[in-house]
């Protein structure tokens, strides 16, 4: 089930900054590959690849060379100097990289519901990162896990019984300038939790924490990818 992983909604925190926000869906979580390096530039440049062609109703482009091994994974693009966040969604669902990257560079670019489309004009402004999540491990609490290492992904039930999830890359703690508890009481407000926050409801959670392999390219890298013999 795709989740998004990224917004621009502020919030309201104890001593934090207007949020950067990820929200995950239900999920199932394989393919967990370790000790190795997975991503690479030309994974970018295949989410251009595809989203180049879907925007000009052009054939897809021909399969890939690099692994076509299942990882959980995002796809997120940002536009301009300021890198102003255009659409992220992904899967916490291992899914083979040819068609989970040439799935979710559509997806993100043009079905994330927190943005209009991408359009034919944006396209050359645009930065795309791919990030594919690795070593998941059950933590012992809320607080059992590092800024800047780990994405978090929580779940938790409302103050109407309900079960809710969320989740944060590696890079929005470190980005928002948040600590543990702050970017643990932002996932619960994008999870939906309207009541107090407080360490009761933080000690309820269920929070797993996994680490990221992010490689990001602008438009320009690409462009020179396909001068040099990438098409």
């Amino acid at each position: 089930m795709a989740s998004s992983c990224c917004g621009v909604k502020k919030q309201k925190l104890n001593n934090a900054m207007p949020a950067v926000s990820c929200n995950g869906g239900p999920s199932h979580m394989n393919g967990l590959k370790n000790g190795y390096t997975v991503a690479s530039i030309t994974m970018c440049f295949y989410c251009f690849d595809v989203l180049h062609s879907h925007l000009h109703n052009y054939e897809p482009p021909k399969p890939p060379s690099f692994t076509n091994e299942y990882f959980p994974l995002f796809v997120t693009w940002k536009l301009g100097k300021d890198k102003k966040l255009r659409g992220c969604i992904g899967t916490f669902s291992a899914t083979s990289l040819h068609s989970g990257l040439r799935e979710y560079a559509v997806t993100s670019a043009l079905r994330d519901s927190r943005f209009s489309p991408i359009t034919k004009d944006e396209f050359p402004r645009l930065h795309c990162s791919v990030s594919i999540l690795t070593h998941f491990e059950e933590a012992h609490d809320y607080l059992d896990w590092e800024v800047g290492v780990n994405g978090v992904r929580i779940e938790f039930t409302n103050e109407k019984g309900h079960k809710k999830t969320a989740t944060y890359l590696p890079e929005v703690a470190v980005e928002q300038g948040w600590d543990r508890i702050q970017t643990i009481d932002s996932l619960l407000r994008k999870g939906g939790y309207k009541g107090p926050l407080n360490t009761d409801i933080r000690r309820s959670i269920r929070l797993t924490r996994y680490r990221s392999e992010k490689i990001t390219c602008s438009y320009s890298d690409y462009i020179s990818s396909r001068t040099n013999g990438h098409a």
